[in-house]
């Protein structure tokens, strides 16, 4: 048998095993409760990512999902302020069943107190803590930094999928790394609303080989969460997401997302070159 290619890491974790007959409920490898982080960041070293199940009860995400869309249409509206709002991962003309729609709220933590709490969430800060140190720190006053997203397969969305990637190459020259990107998510996912692809253990290698469009990885897998979970990925981990398959509402795929930082903190209104759009769309 020829030998696996350089740049993709030998193992992989365990596959998946079937579950037991009758069984109610399985997760992924990587998947933990909010009383195993120890285990959890044992899996994350090793993989570069991990599952974290339980931060949020159904009427925490009931609330953050009423005000996330309240934040949609306040957009939309114009009572946001412009910042709120991207042209480089969306567009400003897009609609949804033929008004007008926001794919993207960014600044989101400074518009929405619930998601500035749900960032902030106990068992999310001991992640970062426990993976960066104590002295990890929240990006959350760039419009990269924690942004509202409501995936689509549309045309009129930038965003549908993304190509192979690390959040490190979207800023080499920046001194802030290492990082965590964390992913709070309103909707389950699933091939019918698109999904996390990642190569585990490839935050332990250069980028070099790293393809920067879609095609399979040896050793790749999917990564789906359920409706609350928080995917954590190491900054540098390779992962891409997948299309949608399905039209709304099965296609849609809503979640908070940002990162928390080890490096030095940026200053306020560091400017908009700083982000390097590098991967495939």
């Amino acid at each position: 048998m020829a030998a696996a290619p350089e740049t993709v890491p030998a193992t992989t974790p365990e596959p998946l095993a079937a579950p037991a007959a009758g069984a109610v409920g399985w997760a992924l490898p990587g998947t933990f409760a909010v009383d195993q982080l120890d285990e959890l960041v044992v899996f994350y070293d090793t993989w570069g990512f991990a599952v974290l199940r339980g931060v949020f009860d159904e009427e925490q995400l009931v609330e953050l999902e009423a005000d996330m869309q309240r934040a949609q249409a306040a957009l939309v509206a114009g009572e946001l302020p412009e910042r709120c709002g991207t042209v480089i991962l969306d567009d400003p003309a897009a609609t949804v069943d033929g008004q007008p729609f926001a794919h993207y709220v960014c600044h989101i933590t400074e518009v929405s107190e619930l998601a500035d709490r749900a960032a902030r969430a106990e068992p999310i800060v001991a992640v970062m803590h426990r993976v960066i140190g104590d002295h990890a720190w929240l990006l959350d006053d760039d419009r990269f930094g924690v942004v509202y997203q409501d995936a689509r397969p549309g045309e009129e969305s930038y965003y549908t999928r993304i190509g192979w990637h690390s959040d490190r190459q979207s800023g080499p020259h920046l001194d802030i790394w290492p990082s965590t990107a964390f992913t709070i998510h309103i909707d389950g996912t699933s091939p019918a609303n698109g999904f996390l692809r990642v190569v585990p253990g490839s935050h332990k290698l250069a980028p070099d080989g790293q393809p920067l469009g879609f095609e399979p990885i040896a050793g790749e897998i999917p990564v789906y969460a359920e409706r609350g979970d928080v995917i954590f990925h190491d900054g540098d981990l390779w992962h891409s997401a997948a299309r949608a398959t399905d039209d709304p509402p099965l296609g849609v795929r809503r979640h908070i997302r940002g990162g928390y930082y080890g490096g030095t903190r940026l200053e306020p209104g560091h400017g908009v070159d700083d982000f390097v759009k590098n991967a495939a769309r």
